[in-house]
């Protein structure tokens, strides 16, 4: 047995840390540390305490560091370490799929981004948030909790009420829900199809450590997968304000050669096999490549900018400040006023309004 650590864990509505992080302590693969979990009452505190060296270890969703990392350098600490997600994905709860969804159906999802997405998927739903259902029917409810809301969501679609809503695969479990679920994947089944790449820093959990603590005292917690999804979002997304990110999907994840090549094959996809192969043309085995997929969409679903990029790992960091130059580009080109040939002609309108 190892030497003991003492890890603190901060949860929220959507990611269970504690049971993410006993699991993994648990499995297998991590038998050679002796941890003591206990949970914190927030991140100010808990970084106080870190601080303080009351523990060694602070594990919380990647979501609620951002927009706090000045708190974090305030108090020596930095992130050490980060969990590969595991479930980033949400569930549509509802008896039907997507594409099988009554015409004008009602789903209710509090998440902006997916709203969008859905709205993309099928132009005749009627997509709403939960506050802006509640006003259309003019229903004077008020929920104490996220809980409360989920559960009241459940029993409007038991009650034909409305026809699905959108919850984390955390709540299902939680809630025990054991209505039909539809998981809203990154990768459509048909090439063209509905897809939905996940909320930013989705299911990611880091760990924070302070700054005079040895660099090895999480290389048996984390995941080399999840450092690389944290170091990549946090570059790209790490100072833009939190309003700003609702409108944003974002995918990061490592890839292994063989599976793109079936997917390239499968999709008749000429670029996705290309970027398997090296300048002789023999094909990159050995080498996990990083995927990213980034995007932004119209309040209405009908227009969508995004950017892909696959990158060989040892090329993913000069490859996403590449990415982000372009990104920024594409976003100023888009959401111009489209300019015509002559002095005469009127301004078009830009291709996405992305302050809508």
């Amino acid at each position: 047995m190892g030497n003991k650590i003492n890890i603190v864990t901060l949860n929220s509505f959507d990611c269970n840390v504690t049971e993410i992080l006993t699991t993994n302590l648990s499995s297998n693969g991590i038998k050679n540390i002796d941890a003591e979990i206990s949970i914190g009452t927030g991140l100010n505190s808990s970084l106080e305490e870190l601080s303080q060296g009351k523990f060694d270890v602070l594990a919380l969703p990647a979501v609620d560091l951002h927009g706090n990392e000045t708190d974090m350098i305030r108090f020596e600490c930095e992130v050490n370490g980060a969990i590969t997600p595991k479930r980033p994905n949400f569930l549509l709860i509802s008896e039907n799929k997507i594409d099988y969804q009554p015409k004008s159906a009602i789903i209710l999802c509090d998440y902006k981004i997916i709203r969008r997405q859905l709205r993309r998927s099928r132009k005749d739903l009627r997509v709403l948030s939960s506050e802006a259902f509640l006003s259309i029917s003019k229903l004077n409810l008020e929920h104490e909790n996220q809980i409360e809301k989920i559960k009241w969501m459940e029993e409007s679609k038991k009650d034909g009420i409305i026809d699905g809503y959108v919850t984390s695969r955390k709540m299902y479990d939680e809630l025990s829900l054991n209505g039909r679920r539809h998981t809203l994947l990154p990768d459509p089944k048909d090439r063209g199809g509905s897809h939905f790449l996940p909320l930013p820093y989705s299911d990611l959990i880091i760990l924070i450590v302070r700054k005079s603590s040895p660099k090895s005292l999480t290389n048996s917690i984390s995941e080399k997968e999840g450092v690389t999804i944290w170091w990549i979002q946090n570059k790209i997304i790490g100072k833009i304000e939190s309003s700003e990110l609702q409108n944003l999907g974002i995918l990061v994840r490592h890839r292994r050669v063989r599976s793109l090549m079936e997917e390239a094959e499968k999709n008749k996809d000429l670029t996705l096999e290309q970027a398997c192969h090296d300048s002789e043309g023999e094909v990159l085995d050995s080498e996990v490549h990083v995927e990213i997929k980034m995007e932004k969409i119209s309040k209405n679903g009908k227009r969508t900018v995004g950017i892909q990029r696959l990158i060989p790992i040892s090329k993913f960091e000069y490859a996403t400040i590449s990415l982000i130059k372009d990104w920024n580009i594409m976003l100023k080109e888009a959401s111009q006023e489209i300019p015509h040939d002559f002095d005469v002609d009127i301004m078009g309108e830009p291709f996405i309004d992305l302050n809508e």
